[in-house]
Formats: C-alpha cells, sequence, structure tokens
C-alpha cells in the first residue's frame, strides 16, 4: 500500500478510534506496550524518507536550546534564526513561518540539519512514549499527518 492510500485510510482510523479511545479503559503500561509494538512493527515497515510528509505539512515546536543548537550549527546568531525560519503561534511557540520545511531536502526528503534537528523531529511521531494516554489529542492529530501512526492506531483498534 503507498503511503498516500494509507492517509486517505486515515480518515477511517481517525473516525474510529475517537470512538475506541473514547469508550475503552485502556491506559498505563498496558496502553503504552500496544503503542510500543505496534510502533515497531510499523517503522520496521515504513520509511520516513520516502513520505517525509510530516516535513512537508507540519511545523515542531521550537525550543530555545533547539534555536541555540541550530543556530550554533548553522552560525548565525538565533536572533537571525529566529527572523528568518520562525514565528510564534497562538500557544506562543516558536514554529516554522512556512511549510514544507525549509530544511527538508525535497530531492531525497532528508533533512539538512538532520544531526542538530528540533527536539519535536527527533521524537515525532511520540509514539514510543511513556504515559501515552497523555498526548491521545495529539495523536488524533498525527492520524492526518503520518502514514505510520494510522498503521498504529487501525492495529490498535481493529486488535484489541
Amino acid at each position: 500500500m503507498k503511503y498516500e492510500d494509507i492517509l486517505i485510510k486515515g480518515v477511517k482510523v481517525k473516525e474510529d478510534s475517537a470512538k475506541f479511545f473514547k469508550n475503552n479503559k485502556l491506559k498505563g503500561k498496558k496502553l503504552d506496550q500496544l503503542f510500543h509494538t505496534e510502533h515497531d512493527k510499523a517503522f520496521a515497515k515504513i520509511d520516513c524518507l520516502d513520505c517525509a510528509n510530516c516535513c512537508k505539512t507540519t511545523s515542531p515546536i521550537f525550543r530555545d536550546i533547539d534555536i541555540k543548537r541550530i543556530s550554533k550549527n548553522l552560525k548565525t546568531s538565533e536572533k537571525n534564526f529566529i527572523s528568518n525560519y520562525l514565528h510564534l503561534d497562538e500557544d506562543k511557540d516558536y514554529v516554522l513561518n512556512s511549510s514544507p520545511c525549509a530544511f527538508l531536502d525535497q530531492d531525497n526528503n532528508k533533512c539538512n540539519i538532520y544531526e542538530v534537528r528540533p527536539l519535536a523531529c527527533r521524537d515525532y511521531p511520540h509514539t514510543n512514549r511513556k504515559n501515552m494516554h497523555q498526548i491521545m489529542d495529539l495523536t488524533q492529530k498525527n492520524l492526518d499527518v503520518c502514514p505510520a501512526v494510522i498503521e498504529i492506531v487501525d492495529k490498535i483498534v481493529n486488535n484489541s
């Protein structure tokens, strides 16, 4: 199945999972274990470099430490980095000015700042975290973006 097809399937998965997680009492270690198991299975099949939809359509949050690290790597001041690439969103978080990400090499879907990328990018799509029940709203949003999240959530909903 192509990643585009998986993203289309995500609309139904999103509806089903919203109902499932609202009515299901899965929490704690059991929910974490389900996510972690399906995370490993999904990423054994899905190659982010073939997709890069997250880099093409969304922005990570840039924390102060991310800005410092990336600015240093780019040999520019933090002020210049912010003025060239970032703005404050409605939650007062720094995010990219536009999509796709300015650091995405669209010829090969590789990140030009991969070694110093923001923590939010390092952790994306956040499906192997502890306390998954605390980020289920974020997981629901990521169903619009990430084929791996769609596959993970679909397996949990349909196998639990």
